[in-house]
C-alpha cells in the first residue's frame, strides 16, 4: 500500500509549530538564565585584592570604588571594573576575575615611581615603565629622586637618558638632579651641587662622550683656579673639541686650560 504524503499546508503548520516551540524554548531558557543571575545568591558579596597594595588598604579603595561596582557575579562589567580599580592614584594596572559563586578576586600592580615629572609645582610622577602619572608626591617613599622634563611622549626616553648619564658623575661625587629635553631636542642636566650643565642635541652616544670629556677635565680646570668641582656653576659641552665653564668666585682667566677652546669667567 503506498503511503500518501501529507499536503503541503500540512507541512508548513507542522514546521511553523518547531520553529515556535523551539523559540519559546530559548526564550524560555533566557529568561530562566536572566532570573537565576539576578538572585541574591549571586550578589557580589566581597572583593579580595592581592598584589601591591603599599598605597591602598580597605578604606582607601572602597573610598574611590564606591558604587562604581554593579551587577551580579554573572552580569558584573569586568572591564569596567577593571577601569575603576586603575582609576585609583598609584594603581597601574588591574586583574579582575569571577569567584564563583559571588566574589571577585582583584591582582594590582601599583606604580613604582621612578622619578619627578615637570615643573616643581606640578603632582606628576614618572613610573619605572616611563609612563607620566597623577599621584599624591608628598606619598613618594623616597626623597633622592631626580627630577624629569620635557614632552610627555618622549618620557620614556628621557628616563632611558637619565639612566646612562646618572652613573657618569660617581667619579665626582655627584648626582644628576635634574635632566630636561627641550622641545628643540637639546638636553639640560643639574647636579646635586647646583651646577647647570648644557649637554646640546644628538644621539645617546654623542651626548654621553661629551659628558665623559667633561667628566675627565673639569676636576683639573677647577684646580687650576683653586675650586673644585662643586664650585662649577654653568657648563656648556655644545662645543665640538671642549666646554665653556663657570665657576663660582672665578672673576678672571688666570691661566689657559688644558681642554681646547674652554673659558673660564665668573661674577
Amino acid at each position: 500500500m503506498q503511503k500518501v504524503a501529507p499536503p503541503m499546508d500540512v507541512k508548513l503548520m507542522n514546521a511553523t509549530a518547531t520553529v515556535l516551540f523551539l523559540g519559546a524554548l530559548v526564550l524560555g531558557l533566557a529568561a530562566l538564565v536572566q532570573w537565576t543571575a539576578r538572585q541574591p545568591l549571586f550578589a557580589i558579596r566581597g572583593i579580595s585584592v592581592v598584589g601591591d597594595v603599599a598605597h591602598n588598604n580597605d578604606v582607601t579603595l572602597r573610598a574611590n570604588l564606591g558604587g562604581k561596582i554593579k551587577g551580579t557575579f554573572f552580569t558584573v562589567d569586568l572591564n569596567a571594573t577593571k577601569a575603576a580599580f586603575e582609576a585609583v592614584p598609584w594603581v597601574r594596572k588591574a586583574v579582575v576575575r569571577r569567584e564563583f559563586p559571588n566574589r571577585l578576586r582583584v591582582v594590582l600592580q601599583e606604580q613604582q615611581a621612578a622619578a619627578y615629572w615637570g615643573d616643581d609645582s606640578e603632582s606628576r610622577l614618572l613610573n619605572t615603565f616611563g609612563e607620566v602619572f597623577e599621584a599624591n608626591v608628598g606619598e613618594v617613599d623616597h626623597d633622592d629622586m631626580p627630577r624629569l622634563n620635557g614632552p610627555v611622549e618622549q618620557a620614556g626616553q628621557i628616563l632611558g637618558m637619565y639612566h646612562t648619564l646618572a652613573p657618569l658623575l660617581t667619579p665626582l661625587d655627584m648626582t644628576l638632579d635634574q635632566l630636561t629635553l627641550t622641545k628643540r631636542g637639546g638636553w639640560r642636566m643639574q647636579t646635586d651641587a647646583g651646577g647647570e650643565v648644557e649637554l646640546g642635541r644628538g644621539t645617546a652616544e654623542e651626548i654621553t662622550q661629551r659628558v665623559q670629556r667633561f667628566i675627565g677635565t673639569v676636576a683639573q680646570v677647577a684646580k687650576e683656579y683653586g675650586r673644585t668641582v662643586d664650585a662649577v656653576e654653568e657648563a656648556d659641552l655644545r662645543y665640538t673639541e671642549g666646554y665653556a665653564l663657570r665657576l663660582r668666585g672665578v672673576t678672571t682667566l688666570a691661566a689657559p686650560l688644558p681642554v681646547p677652546k674652554t673659558k673660564t669667567t665668573g661674577h
